[in-house]
């Protein structure tokens, strides 16, 4: 028989074991291949290790298979947009506004059994921009008014990335919305991040960007205005298979600490540190971190 003494090294060792098989389970954390998801990626990767769990990071993935992966299992973790959400993944195409789409693609995507988490301030909807002193789009100011030059064969190029003239929540949606239509001359496919080179070097007149990234202020471009208003909502937030969360509960927290902090300025500053100031990913997601005092 054990006395006390025994009994009570035993109970303090088997607590010792289960609360470093807690986090036992490597948590896979995704992300998509562009700057602000693999600074977010890093971020998460980050903030979980410092707080107890291994993660394997897999990012620099389309969209399409991020969420394909989250849905069989294979991520359990990563950001994604809440329009992307509606229109791409769920196929709604009715106009709904900032808080109806978060609470549509909550409901929607519970029954993939993914949970979304806090929504952050961030909107990284699509946008069109033109450089600022280009003679060539300067009465362009509105998508109204670009719709009118490509009706008229101004002859404009626009940069856009593999994925925008195939979606609904993209070209094919706009140029119905806005009763225009390019050809493939027009058009110039290259990755996401080369779209602001393309047009910083004059190279096209019109460029795929993105609300929330810092070239569009260093480079001094200039934001067609969505008159329209087209693009839905694209409020940043992390997702997480429920099974994962169920499990590991305390994930919600950490996460949505980092929503909490994340607006488009927030955003902006961060992706102009990696592609105009040139720093690294992995110094950028800890300097962040660091400085809202999560790590």
């Amino acid at each position: 028989m054990m006395n006390h003494v025994t009994r009570t090294l035993v109970a303090s060792l088997a607590g010792i074991g289960i609360a470093a098989s807690a986090h036992a389970a490597t948590i896979v954390v995704g992300g998509k291949n562009f700057t602000e998801q693999l600074l977010l990626a890093e971020m998460t990767k980050q903030l979980l290790e410092a707080n107890g769990f291994d993660v394997d990071k897999r990012d620099g993935m389309g969209s399409q298979v991020v969420r394909d992966a989250q849905v069989n299992g294979q991520v359990d973790v990563y950001w994604e947009y809440t329009g992307t959400s509606l229109v791409t993944y769920n196929k709604v195409t009715d106009r709904l506004d900032a808080a109806a789409t978060y609470m549509k693609v909550k409901e929607l995507d519970a029954e993939q059994g993914l949970t979304w988490l806090d929504a952050s301030a961030a909107n990284n909807t699509y946008a069109l921009a033109v450089r600022a002193d280009d003679e060539k789009t300067n009465g362009i100011n509105t998508l109204s008014d670009m719709a009118a030059a490509y009706n008229e064969g101004k002859g404009l190029t626009m940069a856009v990335n593999a994925e925008f003239p195939k979606r609904q929540d993209g070209l094919l949606g706009l140029q119905d919305e806005y009763s225009f239509k390019t050809t493939r001359a027009d058009l110039s496919a290259m990755d996401s991040g080369l779209t602001y080179q393309a047009l910083n070097e004059d190279q096209v007149d019109i460029a795929l960007v993105f609300a929330t990234d810092g070239r569009i202020a260093a480079f001094d471009f200039r934001v067609l205005d969505d008159d329209k208003g087209f693009f839905p909502n694209y409020a940043l937030a992390p997702v997480i298979r429920t099974e994962t969360l169920e499990a590991n509960p305390e994930l919600a927290d950490l996460l949505n600490g980092v929503s909490s902090h994340l607006t488009d300025a927030a955003m902006q500053g961060l992706n102009a540190q990696v592609d105009v100031d040139k720093k690294s990913i992995e110094e950028v997601a800890a300097d962040f971190l660091a400085d809202q005092g999560m790590m």
